[in-house]
């Protein structure tokens, strides 16, 4: 459902920032989201991570991707 859409990054940030705890934002699941927020306490602004590191995603590989599958299963994976 989430894929492809062009506020994506925006609705999963708002969705961390301030701890939604129900239903899918972002692409991510509540349990997801708890798993992420449990994974990286320190972190104060989910928007501008994720901004971040698409931004770098997008310099490294010199194109943007269709969908933002890529970043998310990166970013999902640091822990």
């Amino acid at each position: 459902m989430c894929t492809g859409c062009p506020v994506r990054t925006e609705c999963l940030a708002d969705a961390l920032d301030n701890r939604v705890e129900f239903g899918v934002w972002g692409g991510m699941t509540e349990r997801e989201r708890r798993a992420l927020l449990r994974r990286r306490p320190t972190v104060t602004s989910w928007r501008r991570l994720l901004e971040t590191a698409r931004t770098e995603y997008e310099r490294g590989t010199g194109v943007m991707p269709l969908d933002d599958d890529e970043v998310y299963a990166s970013f999902a994976a640091v822990g």
